[in-house]
């Protein structure tokens, strides 16, 4: 029998090339998937390239359809950027950008200086310094300010969120010594005043999970007086970032929001230095934003450190266009506000309407959407749901339409929560209900 010979590798890729992927990508996936196969004469070359091609398309960062009813979907991108928010990105990242050019006098003016402004108006800081997220900022800090004695932390506040970032190690990682204190459910401030010459006081708020029951914490007040008397700073992570408890962007604070701390309240708290994220409860890009002390942001900033922790030029633009939207009453109107919001009325009509207009054999039902991302822990939001049957084969039916619409599987159903879809999407998902059951 003679032996087998693989077809040609241009013969290959010139079938291939649709101009969806680079040329030298195709021709990699092609020599690899001929090695692999060399002495397997009855592979299909052509069918296996093809399919690797697949995943690759499949990987690359596009649009997806979030119909899960998860508002900070942490594998999704969390907080869908405002349309001026974009845009402001677009116009900074196209050309070139004031990113560290004062304008008016032609000299070299602060990085984030503009979106840094905007922060410290809206909470009525001192100062304020960006970084790349939320983790960063705890991690500058300790290692600025965390360094010649023990760091208190109650043990109640060791947190975990997703990505296995665990504080302790983060705090290993900055250099700083962790001293706990208090127990799981029940810390009080005399806890803390145990621990000798600590270099500051940490207090994190536990914005993923929740400590009911037979529980205490020491307040931000109390933490304040004690940090006040050992001349040392109190930092408070408090993690989402609701800038502030009353949430006077809206007309009312959603009762979901209850027991979230505000930024504002806790610098009004006596907290010296607060950190936050903007992707989360700011519903912006991903930054870690710090604000409080002048001298102590001073001190964050004039770290080696910091410049590696920066966040670019179109990250800027975006928080900046995002925080605006807070000064000028508009903040509603935010992708994460309007989800947020939206009435279960409004949600109910669009699930009936797609139901109907899909054919469908579904139904629609009362359930919960979430924030998610490890904001506001156990927070239930009242929605409608469409419910299907089948639920593996439809999910991986809409996971492969284009753009991939994701909802949830539960208990051999199909959920789709239109709270966290665009209605201008409803349409596109309706051909694809009526696709996966013709």
């Amino acid at each position: 029998m003679p032996e087998w010979r693989p077809p040609s590798v241009d013969s290959i890729v010139r079938s291939l090339d649709d101009g969806s992927l680079p040329r030298p990508l195709i021709v990699e996936a092609v020599r690899n998937v001929i090695d692999e196969v060399r002495h397997q004469p009855d592979t299909d070359v052509t069918s296996v390239v093809r399919h690797r091609l697949d995943e690759i398309r499949r990987a690359l960062p596009r649009r997806v359809i979030n119909a899960t009813g998860v508002i900070l979907h942490t594998n999704l991108g969390r907080a869908p950027w405002s349309t001026e928010a974009a845009r402001a990105a677009a116009s900074v990242s196209v050309g070139y950008a004031n990113i560290e050019l004062d304008t008016e006098t032609g000299e070299r003016g602060g990085r984030n200086a503009a979106a840094e402004r905007l922060v410290t108006t809206l909470t009525g800081a001192e100062a304020a310094l960006v970084v790349n997220n939320n983790a960063a900022a705890v991690f500058l800090t300790l290692l600025t300010l965390g360094q010649g004695g023990p760091v208190p932390v109650s043990r109640g506040e060791l947190i975990e969120i997703g990505g296995s970032y665990r504080l302790p190690e983060l705090m290993a990682a900055a250099g700083a010594k962790l001293a706990e204190v208090g127990t799981t459910n029940r810390t009080r401030v005399g806890d803390y005043a145990a621990v000798t010459d600590p270099a500051l006081l940490l207090k994190v708020h536990p914005s993923n999970y929740q400590v009911v029951g037979f529980s205490a914490e020491a307040t931000v007040e109390e933490l304040a007086e004690l940090a006040q008397a050992r001349g040392v700073p109190l930092v408070f992570d408090a993690g989402s970032g609701l800038l502030d408890e009353r949430t006077p962007w809206l007309e009312r604070p959603p009762a979901w929001l209850a027991g979230e701390p505000g930024v504002r309240q806790a610098l009004g708290a006596g907290a010296d230095l607060v950190m936050f994220s903007g992707d989360k409860l700011v519903g912006g890009p991903q930054a870690g934003i710090i604000v409080g002390s002048a001298r102590l942001i001073t001190r964050l900033r004039s770290h080696p450190a910091a410049r590696a922790l920066r966040i670019d030029g179109a990250t800027t633009a975006a928080l900046a266009a995002t925080l605006s939207t807070y000064l000028t009453g508009q903040a509603r109107r935010l992708p994460l506000w309007r989800m947020a919001t939206m009435e279960v009325q409004e949600i109910h009509q669009r699930a009936e309407g797609l139901l109907v207009s899909s054919g469908t054999a579904g139904r629609v039902i009362d359930g919960f959407s979430t924030l998610g991302a490890g904001s506001a822990p156990g927070a239930q939001i009242a929605t409608s749901l469409i419910e299907v049957e089948g639920a593996d084969r439809v999910f991986a039916e809409l996971l492969a339409w284009d753009p991939p619409i994701v909802g949830r599987r539960v208990a051999g159903s199909l959920l789709l929560d239109l709270r966290t879809v665009s209605p201008d999407d409803d349409d596109l998902v309706a051909r694809a209900l009526q696709r996966s059951w013709e």
